[in-house]
């Protein structure tokens, strides 16, 4: 009876033992993914820029003829470049311009022009907008001790925006020095990639998934910055050419909200209702308006052209996955949701398509039973 006992106790201590290992790299995981955590952002901005620019690293590598860390040295100091200088200018002429406006509000000097009539004849909203329009424009200063509540929550929210941005720029600067290393070291890397892609999803898979991860992160860099940059472009052009009063920061909230997979409509449409309003229907003002409105619906038009291409997926699963990552997770979400859900949109259709030897029916129990019987029959 004892030595029934033996194999009870023999896969009992052998599950015990499987349970206490796999405890032990459980807790290994969670621990270096603690020490890990704070730097995931960074990690992670940095796999998807390398990404993006190792193709522009090996093109510009064939031009100068020079090794992987020159090269990308080179290109990671070109990129911050294209990214400051701009900052800065921007910053620059926020500063200014808020120093401008309180020495105009300390002065008292501050005039605004009356609002056209044609204002008042707005649908639904139109007369209270041209009743306070006018009392701004007579009485700038009982105006801004009105909204001084409104002023000063605004205030702290673009303060706390503008902190945000620079913390966002320092980390992106980051990201960029340290996907240079992963593109100086990029053979090297997508070997690794593709050996832990083989092991995970096996050698026939494995080369392939890693394929399209790839794919669709260079095509969402595409099909969603570089859109919002060409929009951003368009419209700029169209808001300098009219003078419209501030067409540098319009045109980067047009790129933002691109980024941001939000309409430009929300920025184009009121600077339209502004020109209109202050200087009138005319012609010049119905083609800047045409222009802008249609610059501003550009991406409905490019977006599904450039998403897709490259990806051995459809399009609309990709757009799915960038909008539903970017509300879920930021703008990271914004590159791992596409790659999640191609990922998990191909796994699928293999899984449907696969076909073992064993679930195939033999021949006789692939002919209909009718059949059979019309053969025992005959």
């Amino acid at each position: 009876m004892s030595r029934s006992m033996f194999p009870v106790a023999r896969v009992s201590r052998t599950l015990i033992d499987v349970y206490i290992r796999f405890s032990l790299i459980a807790l290994l995981a969670v621990f270096c993914f603690e020490i890990f955590r704070p730097f995931l952002d960074l990690i992670v901005w940095s796999v998807i820029l390398a990404i993006t620019l190792y193709p522009l690293h090996r093109r510009l590598q064939r031009r100068i003829l020079a090794g992987h860390g020159r090269t990308a040295t080179l290109l990671i100091v070109l990129v911050i470049a294209v990214v400051l200088v701009p900052t800065y200018l921007l910053g620059t002429a926020l500063i200014e311009s808020g120093e401008h406006a309180m020495a105009i509000a300390r002065s008292g000097e501050l005039r605004i022009p009356p609002p056209s009539e044609s204002v008042a004849q707005w649908p639904v909203v139109g007369q209270r907008i041209y009743d306070f329009w006018l009392l701004a424009s007579t009485d700038a200063t009982a105006v801004m001790q009105k909204l001084t509540p409104q002023i000063k929550a605004l205030g702290v929210t673009v303060i706390g925006a503008v902190g945000g941005l620079g913390a966002g720029l320092m980390v992106f600067v980051g990201a960029l020095v340290v996907a240079g290393i992963f593109m100086a070291y990029g053979e090297g890397g997508a070997q690794a990639a593709s050996r832990i892609a083989s092991r995970i999803s096996g050698p026939e898979r494995g080369p392939v998934i890693l394929a399209l991860c790839t794919a669709t992160i260079r095509a969402v860099a595409q099909g969603v910055i570089g859109i919002a940059f060409i929009q951003m472009l368009l419209i700029g052009i169209g808001f300098v050419i009219k003078g419209v009063p501030g067409a540098g920061l319009l045109a980067l909230a047009v790129l933002l909200l691109g980024i941001m997979q939000l309409p430009a409509s929300l920025v184009t449409i009121p600077v339209i209702i502004f020109v209109f309003a202050t200087d009138g229907a005319s012609t010049g003002n119905v083609a800047f308006a045409v222009y802008i409105f249609v610059a501003g619906l550009v991406d409905n038009v490019l977006k599904p052209m450039v998403l897709g291409r490259g990806v051995a997926v459809p399009m609309p699963v990709v757009l799915i996955g960038a909008l539903g990552g970017m509300i879920s997770g930021g703008v990271i979400g914004l590159f791992v949701g596409p790659v999640a859900l191609a990922v998990a949109y191909q796994l699928f259709w293999q899984w449907v398509d696969e076909v073992r030897v064993e679930d195939v029916p033999p021949a006789d129990e692939q002919t209909p039973a009718a059949g059979r019987a019309l053969t025992r029959e005959s």
